[in-house]
């Protein structure tokens, strides 16, 4: 009885609508998940972050609700790999108070921008911004080491009149090495990669990082002292942690020696440590000493301007645009992708149910959640949602998450998390309806590279595996080795792959499962 009373509820008004737009209805769900997922993108390009976090009123700014005057005291540095973008900006609307700055960006990013036509990224020729390239192939090198040698002097001289900006965005830690003396920076870059050799975590990782490293956990903010000090951030991290992303050089973090070498002795390498880091984890007394003639280091501004949560909610307002009703699920969905996909499936099974759902389902995607990163609420709140969607008759659903999934590498293919990703689901929706009847899923990385690919990810939805054996393709294989990237090229001539080319940012990876709404038996 209770279900037959929804079926007597007003119809949602934007499913009215939806039918009265036929240009919607004529638009293939794959084509509308691509919308989406372009509008994600332009959320979080670096100019327009930057343009919507500094408001300007002649010569006063604020900046995420505090006031700073400016007086031709305006310094910049940065560092990351759509830093050059943001700064670009910033010379738009502050130029005329910047007195230098120094930014830091991946090799050959300013010519590949040029190739691209995205000359408003550029710096202007006359600019008083440094740009220095470096951290070829995401690596530090001694081009990023020089890059943040010249921020570090650069912060070392402003006084307390000095108003200095701080551009961050991911990529940065790669691109400001700066290991405390006499560390080489060859014997910290080997001392991380065998801790993460050895199974390290990345908050592990990071707190070796600041460990070693002059500039990391605050030590810019220190060496800025006594000016100001303000940070636009672009996170490419779940969660947005201050302290992770380029592992907070604006975020005072506190280091003991003691902590790292017991860290060190987890993982079997205190033995083999080099003279020189050992010399520095031995050393007595606070990480920096304050210089007695200067206030103690005040805490820096620091606020996040673009993330995976803002891409998400753009891309649902551009979802309800285009007809479907938006959801969003979670922006940390994490863990192996072979979990992850099996998290969509159910969800597609749970929302494209002609019965009421069995309690299987919803109790499987309970038990899953902890191992991906989704909190028991949002699962249960989108299940509710789902529910309400087939009951009151919506045309169809767009469920919206985002994160950084993982993939156990089998093989040697050439393939990204994103492509691997959208496989797996694809075989999880084998037996559902196929489009436009059926769901269609979408993941793609917000930087335009899934892996050492052209390619950001992939649609995929339940005909897949059908399509892919009456062309020749075994996707099992594909999968085990790891070539995700190969199966897609060779599939249907490519059309499956999303290619957005040069995205110029980074907030990790959007996923999308778009679910018609199925009829509703009545009983």
């Amino acid at each position: 009885m209770a279900r037959a009373l929804t079926l007597l509820r007003p119809r949602p008004f934007l499913a009215l609508i939806g039918r009265r737009k036929p240009s919607l209805c004529e638009m293939s769900l794959d084509s509308r998940a691509r919308l989406v997922f372009a509008a994600a993108l332009e959320a979080v390009q670096p100019d327009t972050v930057v343009r919507q976090s500094i408001e300007r009123k002649q010569d006063t700014i604020t900046i995420d609700g505090h006031n700073y005057t400016l007086k031709q005291n305006l310094h910049l540095v940065g560092f990351g790999k759509a830093v050059l973008g943001m700064a670009a900006e910033v010379e738009r609307i502050l130029g005329d108070h910047l007195v230098r700055g120094v930014i830091s960006v991946p090799n050959g990013i300013q010519q590949t921008l040029r190739q691209h036509g995205k000359d408003h990224l550029l710096l202007k020729e006359n600019s008083c911004i440094k740009v220095m390239e470096g951290a070829k192939n995401n690596l530090p090198d001694h081009d990023a080491q020089r890059a943040a040698d010249t921020i570090k002097q650069l912060a070392s001289e402003l006084t307390k009149d000095d108003l200095l900006l701080v551009l961050i965005s991911g990529g940065g830690s790669a691109l400001l090495p700066a290991p405390i003396p006499p560390i080489s920076l060859e014997e910290k870059v080997d001392v991380t990669r065998r801790l993460a050799a050895a199974g390290a975590t990345i908050q592990e990782l990071n707190t070796v990082r600041r460990a070693l490293s002059s500039l990391k956990g605050g030590g810019l903010a220190h060496c800025a002292n006594p000016a100001q000090v303000v940070a636009l951030i672009l996170s490419d991290v779940i969660g947005d942690p201050l302290d992770l992303i380029a592992s907070g050089p604006t975020v005072k973090t506190e280091v003991w020696a003691e902590e790292i070498m017991s860290l060190l002795e987890q993982y079997n390498l205190s033995n083999s440590l080099p003279e020189s880091v050992n010399e520095v984890l031995g050393r007595s007394g606070p990480r920096w000493k304050e210089n007695k003639d200067q206030a103690p280091t005040a805490d820096a501004l620091n606020v996040v301007i673009g993330s995976n949560c803002v891409a998400l909610k753009c891309a649902g307002r551009r979802a309800r645009e285009l007809g479907f009703r938006p959801v969003v699920l979670s922006p940390g969905v994490c863990g192996d992708v072979r979990l992850v996909s099996k998290l969509y499936g159910l969800l597609a099974r749970f929302a494209s149910s002609r019965d009421e759902p069995p309690p299987e389902i919803a109790a499987e995607l309970l038990r899953l959640g902890p191992d991906v990163g989704v909190e028991s609420w949002d699962l249960c709140r989108t299940m509710q949602v789902l529910d309400e969607a087939r009951a009151e008759g919506w045309g169809a659903t767009c469920l919206l998450a985002g994160g950084e999934p993982t993939v156990e590498l089998t093989g040697k293919g050439k393939g990204g998390r994103n492509q691997e990703l959208a496989m797996r689901v694809a075989l999880e929706l084998r037996g559902l309806k196929l489009p436009p009847k059926g769901p269609v899923f979408l993941s793609g990385g917000t930087d335009g590279q899934d892996g050492p690919t052209d390619a950001a990810g992939a649609v995929t939805d339940g005909g897949l595996f059908d399509e892919a054996n009456a062309q020749g393709l075994d996707m099992n294989s594909f999968l085990q080795n790891n070539d995700s990237y190969s199966f897609f090229s060779r599939f249907s001539s490519g059309k499956n792959l999303l290619v957005p080319g040069l995205t110029c940012t980074n907030v990790m990876d959007v996923h999308m499962l778009i679910i018609p709404t199925a009829p509703i038996t009545i009983t």
